[in-house]
């Protein structure tokens, strides 16, 4: 295995294998790595010559310094489930100060209000962070593809959009969410809930699968009356929103129109522990 902690390292290595024609494939993440980071490189080492990982935990895109410090780091293990999918596979495992030059600040970016609407709403500044890093990685990768999980489609608009607008040369690819047993979205952060509490947050994903068969006959509002009066009904869990959105623009549904594809999105706490989710609605 390849593993990099220095851009300028990767770089040279890069220069040194690819060809003119050679895809390079690249999947950014946080590290504390599941099958659904790992459906995210068998995508990419199927469609690409060339696979690169980062593994960062990001501090820019944190807006509570408490879950930035609990966040798992488990570089070793991450390590070793990359290596059962291919020992070809390039890590970048870079320091913040190999990523931000000693200047640990988010740049600013215009999403066309995509940043505004949900997790933008309730983590000020969280897009910023999201942008300023992923820009960042393009930049030392310079991948034809990239490859991000459903789970944070709001990201995954919002990266769409960066692309577009600064016209950078990549490809983005939206891969479906993958979901353990119980149907909880997989997420580095179950790793800090108690076996109980991953029992119980079964539930997220139980209520989003009921949402969909009541979108059909339902208006947006009595859908979100009935998530939120679902929730009330969970003392372990605090519900911090339920919006049904249009998957282009991430605005409210105000009103149901035939031409556009729907998604309900979701956070909650529960232990303390934040969960996000999402399901397609039409």
């Amino acid at each position: 295995m390849f593993v990099f902690t220095k851009k300028s390292d990767l770089k040279a290595h890069l220069d040194q294998i690819k060809t003119a024609k050679a895809k390079i494939g690249f999947v950014p993440t946080m590290g504390a790595l599941h099958q659904g980071h790992l459906s995210l490189m068998k995508e990419s080492l199927k469609n690409n010559a060339i696979t690169v990982v980062s593994i960062f935990v990001n501090p820019t895109q944190f807006n509570n310094a408490e879950d930035l410090e609990k966040y798992p780091r488990t570089l070793d293990n991450d390590v070793a489930k990359i290596e059962t999918l291919s020992k070809e596979i390039l890590i970048y495992a870079p320091s913040v100060d190999d990523i931000y030059e000693g200047n640990t600040n988010s740049a600013s970016f215009d999403y066309d209000g995509l940043e505004f609407q949900m997790e933008g709403a309730h983590r000020p500044g969280h897009f910023d962070g999201v942008g300023t890093v992923v820009k960042k990685l393009f930049e030392i990768v310079q991948p034809t593809n990239a490859y991000f999980g459903e789970k944070d489609f709001q990201q995954l608009q919002i990266i769409k959009k960066m692309v577009q607008k600064h016209k950078m040369p990549v490809s983005i690819h939206g891969c479906p969410i993958h979901r353990e047993p119980n149907g909880l979205a997989m997420s580095s952060r179950n790793e800090r809930l108690s076996a109980e509490a991953r029992e119980k947050a079964a539930i997220i994903y139980k209520i989003l699968k009921n949402t969909k068969s009541k979108f059909e006959k339902h208006s947006a509002q009595e859908v979100v009356a009935y998530v939120e009066n679902e929730f009330k009904k969970h003392a372990d869990f605090q519900l911090e929103y339920f919006e049904i959105a249009d998957e282009a623009t991430l605005l409210p549904c105000k009103r149901k129109s035939k031409t556009k594809h729907y998604r309900g999105f979701i956070a909650v706490f529960i232990n303390n522990v934040r969960l996000i989710d999402n399901i397609s609605l039409n």
